[in-house]
């Protein structure tokens, strides 16, 4: 096989791909056994004609559709590797010429991986950010941790104040009539929270348990449902009983109660402890977002478009995958807060670009400072993760190669080696 191939703007490639007619006569031979096992011919059994009485009858040509699949699938593979390109999308068949004891010529263009030209992408000398926990910080995880242990009371008063909860049974009516999903049983409403439309908590204020009352508000002119939207809605609110939010104090018997430790100081040092380890992992991932960022700014790469839509692809795959695991549609959510997966893809595509950009210029280092994962750094890998999931290295190292896990594992494991070197070469 003969392949030249020259190199056109906008990152495609043309391929001149020459097969030899030995590969053109297998291919026909594989074209002959496929087709006649449906034809028809008077005198032969079904499958059984022969393949002279069959080009005789309906011309060598009627193998050609099938022999041409099974050339290009045969050949192109070997022509890209030849070429040494990388296609990122399916090629073009410009012409080709197929005839039997001829060889078998094709032309196939195709869009490529760009060429990266790297700029400077060592002694940046950039800045990691420090790493500390300030008390700001730590109260506010106190806080936190007493608003999850803060349980409900009945007041000692009969009076809506702002911050209560009110306990209240409730029916909407639009033009008299109640509408579905407008009302309600022995629901706790925050007072002050903006739970419900504007303007219905307010209006509870100063009311007593006991009364009834009708509260009339309008919807918002953009409310999701649009049967409400910018409609009057009276509701008809039994308060039932006012309850309020009893706060656990700071001491040590909270400290025992919600954790292991026996003082407010222990728990206060395991606090900090984790808040400064997740400042650690945040102030790292931070850092190596600003070192590939500068690296990947620093060099010249002319991105397809068809990457970055693939970009796009594969981010909206992954984050629908997120919002399944909490059993929530992604389409349903898009449209819960007004968007939509166009909208989405839209505001996406710069850090789709700019995840592009970022991958081919990590590949491009890796490349030209001889960086990739050893054979027993694979191993340790692999033992890791077999590890972690409770399961046997080499079984589950097969699992993988079977589902075709292995090479993006491998070029994840990559990817970090070089940003790993890119951070020792950067770092003031």
């Amino acid at each position: 096989m003969k392949v030249t191939h020259e190199r056109l703007e906008g990152n495609q490639v043309v391929l001149n791909v020459e097969v030899g007619t030995d590969k053109v006569s297998q291919a026909l031979d594989k074209a002959y056994k496929k087709i006649v096992k449906d034809v028809k011919v008077p005198g032969f059994r079904k499958g059984r004609v022969p393949r002279k009485i069959l080009e005789a009858r309906f011309g060598v040509e009627v193998l050609y559709e099938d022999a041409l699949d099974y050339l290009f699938q045969d050949t192109y593979p070997h022509a890209v590797e030849e070429a040494g390109i990388e296609p990122i999308d399916r090629p073009e068949i410009e012409d080709f010429h197929i005839e039997a004891d001829q060889p078998f010529t094709f032309k196939a263009k195709v869009m490529v991986k760009p060429e990266v030209t790297l700029g400077q992408y060592i002694d940046l000398s950039l800045q990691r950010e420090g790493v500390a926990v300030t008390d700001e910080e730590l109260n506010r995880e106190l806080e936190l941790l007493q608003q999850r242990h803060t349980q409900l009371k009945a007041a000692d008063r009969t009076v809506v104040e702002n911050g209560d909860y009110a306990i209240i049974d409730f029916e909407g009516f639009v033009d008299g009539e109640p509408f579905e999903g407008g009302s309600g049983e022995e629901y706790a409403l925050e007072i002050g929270s903006n739970t419900f439309v504007e303007g219905f908590e307010e209006q509870l204020i100063g009311k007593n348990v006991g009364d009834e009352l009708e509260v009339n508000v309008t919807f918002p002119e953009d409310y999701r449902a649009e049967s409400l939207a910018g409609k009057p809605v009276m509701f008809k609110v039994a308060i039932k009983e006012i309850k309020v939010r009893d706060i656990p104090e700071l001491d040590d018997d909270f400290a025992k109660e919600v954790s292991e430790f026996e003082t407010l100081d222990e728990l206060k040092q395991d606090i900090q402890n984790k808040l400064l380890e997740n400042t650690k992992e945040r102030v790292k991932r931070d850092f190596e977002n600003l070192v590939v960022g500068t690296v990947a700014g620093n060099a010249q790469i002319d991105i397809p478009e068809k990457m970055v839509q693939d970009e796009l692809d594969f981010m909206y795959q992954r984050l629908a995958y997120d919002f399944q695991q909490q059993g929530i549609p992604l389409d349903t959510y898009l449209e819960y807060t007004g968007s939509n997966k166009d909208q989405w893809r839209e505001e996406s595509y710069a850090e789709a670009e700019k995840q592009v950009r970022g991958n081919l210029t990590l590949e491009a280092i890796a490349e030209k400072e001889g960086i990739m994962v050893t054979d027993d750094e694979i191993d340790s890998k692999i033992a890791e993760l077999a590890k972690n999931s409770n399961q046997d290295p080499a079984q589950l190292r097969q699992f993988m190669e079977l589902q075709g896990r292995m090479d993006g594992l491998i070029n994840g494991w990559t990817m970090e080696k070089v940003i790993d070197f890119l951070v020792e070469k950067n770092e003031k």
